[in-house]
């Protein structure tokens, strides 16, 4: 069984996603980052970053390994199932690329533009338009890139489950206008719409209300 600590947040949706497309029984055990459960001494002997995700393969090959981070995470399972992530060298290397530039860029930056548009105490200007400006930026090259390609790197891989929850935050909190971007509005609602995203965004909102669950395969 693959133990899964998450939250209902962008970083804590990607790994569900990579779950239910590898069609992998996984328990989801709720992280209340709210509450800072990923504080306790429990959590932090996981990951002594305090951060969710943690996935925790119990029927790894040498015993239980426990991963934090939601992109090594997304590689451990990519690797280990052999899918949504090449094996061929150049097309590696472009999903390697793709899922970085989410993981150093889209991640940090929507996160900063989310931070100071709904949890600031006060309206500060400059870093809410610094972050929103960026943030910006970064749908522009992504427009670009799914103008040439259908998925991020060519195919659908790891690097479009990484990408896709933050741009759902982003346009739930209003500093992007997925309009504005024709190509990755094509993108975003095509990821949207696949059953296994459907699936693992119900899975980790219905545990975070009710409690851990065991989330069994489904084959679309």
């Amino acid at each position: 069984m693959l133990k899964l600590y998450t939250w209902k947040t962008p970083n804590g949706y990607k790994v569900p996603i990579m779950l239910e497309e590898l069609a992998l029984p996984y328990e989801v055990i709720p992280v209340n980052i709210s509450k800072d459960q990923q504080k306790t001494p429990e959590f932090l002997a996981m990951n002594p970053n305090h951060k969710i995700p943690v996935l925790v393969d119990e029927d790894a090959e040498g015993g239980a390994l426990t991963i934090f981070e939601s992109g090594a995470i997304l590689i451990y399972l990519a690797e280990k199932y052999g899918k949504y992530l090449p094996t061929d060298t150049a097309a590696r290397s472009t999903t390697i690329e793709w899922l970085m530039f989410q993981m150093a860029s889209v991640g940090p930056m929507f996160g900063q533009a989310n931070h100071f548009i709904k949890y600031a105490p006060e309206r500060i200007e400059y870093p809410t338009k610094r972050y929103s400006d960026e943030s910006n930026r970064l749908m522009g090259v992504m427009n670009t890139r799914l103008s040439a390609v259908e998925y991020l790197a060519g195919e659908y891989s790891i690097a479009d489950i990484a990408t896709w929850p933050w741009i759902k935050a982003g346009i739930s909190t209003g500093f992007i206008k997925l309009e504005e971007y024709p190509s990755v509005e094509k993108w975003y609602k095509a990821i949207g719409s696949r059953p296994a995203t459907l699936r693992a965004l119900e899975n980790v909102d219905k545990a975070a209300k009710d409690g851990p669950a065991v989330c069994m395969p489904k084959f679309d």
